[in-house]
């Protein structure tokens, strides 16, 4: 089932797949067929918005986070290697296979040096995207997983001031240039690169972190579903998770219809933020 599951764009289109235990139904989209045990049903219905979006228009943005119980996703220094267990990573590998790009800010390529492969599960690696208006990665590209390992394509996200030294440095293949991504105040347009990336035919998209790249997202009312994996962990004065204005009056802030999943020792929320808005 996980396989089939990481594997899913081949079932696209298709009324049925029997070898991977799943039909299609157009009022109430995948469904399992046969028999499955309980953890089975729970893993199908957490990826099943996701595969139900697939087969329609094949466009979704989802977001993920993992943090404490508090509410941080590292401690003041910086070190947040691991706050969750391994099946949230697993889980995140997942959301890599299922998607076409995976979206990183220069923060968490400075920090982490990830790779953002799909090396713990069955599945296509995304596109690397590396959110960077401003080039802050320069010093970075001798050093960089993402632009040395040859692993997957990967693409450098910036604003289009700054497209003639992103393609000098890195090669025109590997610059994406948004006219307009830095907007008044210095705040990030980013409906103009989720556009700009689906113009590349990169539908599906993962915006894996950091905090301050989800809740830029999250602001800007770019994402469909959130996933906040919460660890049995408390950090205290460690660096936040999500970051945004948001409303003065507790009636005023969105609520979104959720599901909660457990992940080992995590618990993993499936917030419908689309519905939301």
């Amino acid at each position: 089932m996980l396989l089939a599951i990481a594997q899913a764009r081949s079932a696209v289109g298709v009324a049925s797949d029997a070898s991977s235990g799943v039909s299609w139904c157009a009022e109430q989209g995948w469904q399992l067929q046969g028999q499955w045990d309980g953890a089975a049903q729970d893993l199908f219905g957490l990826y099943k918005p996701l595969l139900d979006a697939q087969h329609g228009n094949g466009a979704w943005v989802i977001g993920q986070l993992g943090q404490s119980l508090d509410g941080c996703v590292a401690t003041r220094s910086g070190d947040s290697c691991f706050i969750n267990g391994p099946e949230t990573l697993t889980h995140l590998h997942r959301l890599r296979a299922l998607s076409d790009a995976v979206i990183v800010g220069a923060g968490t390529v400075a920090c982490d040096n990830p790779r953002l492969t799909t090396r713990h599960v069955t599945g296509p690696h995304p596109t690397r995207v590396l959110l960077d208006p401003t080039l802050r990665l320069a010093a970075l590209l001798g050093t960089a997983h993402v632009f040395n390992d040859a692993q997957a394509a990967t693409l450098w996200l910036c604003d289009a001031t700054v497209q003639a030294q992103a393609v000098a440095l890195a090669g025109a293949s590997r610059v994406l240039a948004v006219p307009g991504l830095v907007g008044e105040g210095c705040v990030l347009q980013l409906e103009r690169a989720v556009a700009a990336l689906r113009s590349r035919g990169l539908a599906r998209l993962f915006v894996e972190g950091g905090g301050v790249t989800v809740s830029r997202f999250l602001a800007r009312r770019c994402l469909d579903r959130l996933h906040l994996a919460v660890a049995p962990l408390l950090i205290g004065d460690g660096r936040p998770g999500l970051r945004f204005a948001g409303a003065e009056r507790l009636a005023d802030c969105v609520r979104p219809s959720s599901r909660v999943y457990r992940l080992g020792s995590d618990q993993l929320w499936d917030l419908n933020l689309r519905a939301a808005h």
